[in-house]
């Protein structure tokens, strides 16, 4: 009778431990049958009018349809699930959601080659950064991801990132000095400031809005569809067109659950990728000048840079590539660089 009522008390035990397991995604049948079915949750930080989230509802469109059924797509735009790019990639890395769509700038927390991207004026235009993320540099780094648990399926954009103030318009390096700058969670970013004289620290993209409102924060950078998407003009007065980085996203996927999918479905997954990469990037470019015209109309103070100007920001930058070469590798750079010839 001890024996039995043993038994029974294991029974429940482990019946009650299985109930308590929080639901994973991934498959939902059992391994290999016919009927398996995936549930990709993307989560990501933009709103649902910006781009990347526009092209992400036809990702999930495409998969859901192609599939006939056997992928299911969750989306969870502007930040629902987590405030900051590196709370997600750490989400994906661990199998809580299976992808997201974070600024490449994030991504150098996890491998640390991806700084290249981030170096100040690396790139000179859009077709430049295309060359190089989609060749050969860019496949090799999105390759080394799978060492950090990732599998990095393409490059999408934010368009280049430009820099925002509440005290006057920005013309030259010395225009940025003591300002109270707010830059992405990467140390590039706020040693590329700080050598523009700016008072430079990093702080979660979700709560920035409220930081800036605050006085927390003078100034701030991001390409131009977030200032419009998440209202930045409200609290921003000033915007000078830097161009000082190119600022890429990557579409990422938790290594593990690519692998577990079956080969027609990676294929379909890698097909989809490439559909979003095309979209996303069109409409990028075509939201930028609608939305440019969208916060001067909101009453920014909107001025460009001349070449002479930029030239002296370049200048200022110069020692961030001295001092981030050894981590990068100069060959990363050179090629990088190769990009614009």
């Amino acid at each position: 009778m001890k024996k039995l009522t043993g038994l029974i008390l294991l029974m429940l035990v482990l019946i009650l431990a299985a109930c308590g397991r929080p639901d994973s995604g991934g498959s939902s049948s059992e391994e290999g049958g016919e009927g398996e079915t995936y549930t990709i949750r993307l989560a990501h930080l933009v709103p649902e009018e910006q781009s990347s989230h526009v092209a992400a509802v036809d990702f999930k469109e495409k998969l859901e349809s192609e599939s006939d059924g056997r992928i299911k797509v969750e989306l969870y735009p502007n930040g629902q699930l987590y405030g900051s790019d590196r709370e997600a990639i750490e989400a994906v890395q661990l199998g809580n959601i299976e992808m997201t769509i974070p600024a490449v700038a994030a991504m150098a927390s996890f491998n640390e080659k991806f700084q290249v991207f981030d170096l100040p004026f690396l790139f000179n235009n859009n077709e430049a950064a295309y060359k190089a993320l989609d060749g050969e540099l860019g496949q090799e780094l999105m390759a080394d991801l799978e060492s950090n648990g990732l599998k990095g399926l393409v490059f999408g954009e934010n368009g280049f990132r430009h820099v925002s103030n509440n005290e006057g318009p920005i013309e030259k390096p010395e225009d940025m000095e003591g300002l109270k700058m707010r830059t992405l969670e990467s140390p590039l970013h706020t040693d590329t400031f700080n050598a523009f004289g700016a008072n430079a620290s990093p702080f979660a993209f979700g709560e920035l809005y409220t930081a800036l409102q605050q006085g927390t924060y003078d100034a701030m950078d991001c390409p131009i569809s977030l200032y419009y998407t998440n209202k930045f003009y409200e609290v921003q007065d000033y915007l000078t067109l830097t161009g000082h980085v190119y600022a890429a996203t990557s579409l990422l996927m938790n290594d593990d659950f690519y692998n577990s999918l079956p080969e027609d479905l990676q294929e379909l997954l890698m097909e989809a990728s490439e559909e979003f990469r095309d979209q996303q990037r069109e409409l990028a470019q075509q939201q930028d000048t609608e939305f440019m015209e969208q916060l001067e109309a909101e009453g920014m103070q909107i001025n460009d840079l001349t070449d002479e100007q930029r030239d002296a920001f370049r200048e200022a930058a110069a020692p961030v590539y001295e001092k981030y070469e050894g981590q990068i590798g100069a060959d990363l750079i050179d090629r990088a660089l190769e990009a614009n010839n």
